[in-house]
């Protein structure tokens, strides 16, 4: 769904703020905001990029499947950032090659790629916006390519337990969704889990892990 943009929403954005008058003026003008439910797909391999998308409430998550079936988390895209790969996409005239699912029901302003392609030629300021931000989103990328070629399972799996544990000390994902997001295989994540049961720092039922030993797995963590 589609409509004009809601109020000033430029200053939502850091960046954004210094750009000239008329920079402002075509950047509302052309842009559009998106709302999506969540859920729903929003871009997805070999398909072009339309639109360059500023979050401004939800959570898009961006996944990639490889050849033999794994699927891994890359990032996720938080209300007040632009998504590296539809960046990237846009600057290289290249069709997507992860996918970017709604999390939450997600609110964006989305800039035509013609739109786009004219602010980044005109303005410096909104230049700067876009490959500040372009490279903080490839150091975070690169951070998850060192975690997953080089770091422990065991010390990403209690991380990844801490980060996620909710009321009553429990986490309520399956071994494959943990396993999505560590870039591993659940046979993986479910031995070590088991391992983590045995030492006495968790317990497990269907679908719900709970942290029975914290100062255990948060040392671990800072291994």
């Amino acid at each position: 769904m589609q409509g004009g943009p809601d109020g000033d929403w430029i200053d939502r954005f850091q960046g954004l703020k210094r750009l000239s008058p008329d920079i402002r003026s075509e950047l509302t003008g052309r842009s559009s905001i998106v709302r999506v439910p969540a859920g729903q797909v929003i871009f997805g391999p070999g398909q072009p990029p339309e639109h360059f998308l500023l979050l401004l409430a939800g959570t898009v998550r961006v996944h990639q499947v490889s050849e033999g079936g794994q699927d891994i988390v890359l990032y996720r895209v938080d209300a007040g950032q632009s998504c590296v790969m539809t960046t990237a996409c846009l600057l290289a005239h290249e069709d997507y090659l992860a996918e970017g699912v709604a999390e939450t029901a997600v609110e964006a302003v989305a800039l035509p790629r013609t739109a786009f392609d004219r602010l980044i030629a005109q303005s410096a300021e909104f230049r700067t916006f876009v490959f500040t931000a372009y490279s903080r989103r490839i150091t975070d990328l690169m951070r998850v390519i060192d975690e997953v070629a080089f770091g422990r399972i065991d010390v990403r799996l209690a991380h990844r337990l801490l980060n996620l544990v909710g009321p009553n000390d429990e986490v309520r994902a399956t071994h494959q969704q943990m396993a999505t997001e560590l870039g591993t295989a659940r046979e993986v994540v479910s031995r070590q889990l088991q391992e983590f049961q045995r030492r006495g720092w968790i317990e497990q039922s269907r679908g719900v892990v709970r942290l029975i030993d914290r100062t255990a797995l948060a040392k671990l963590a800072e291994a």
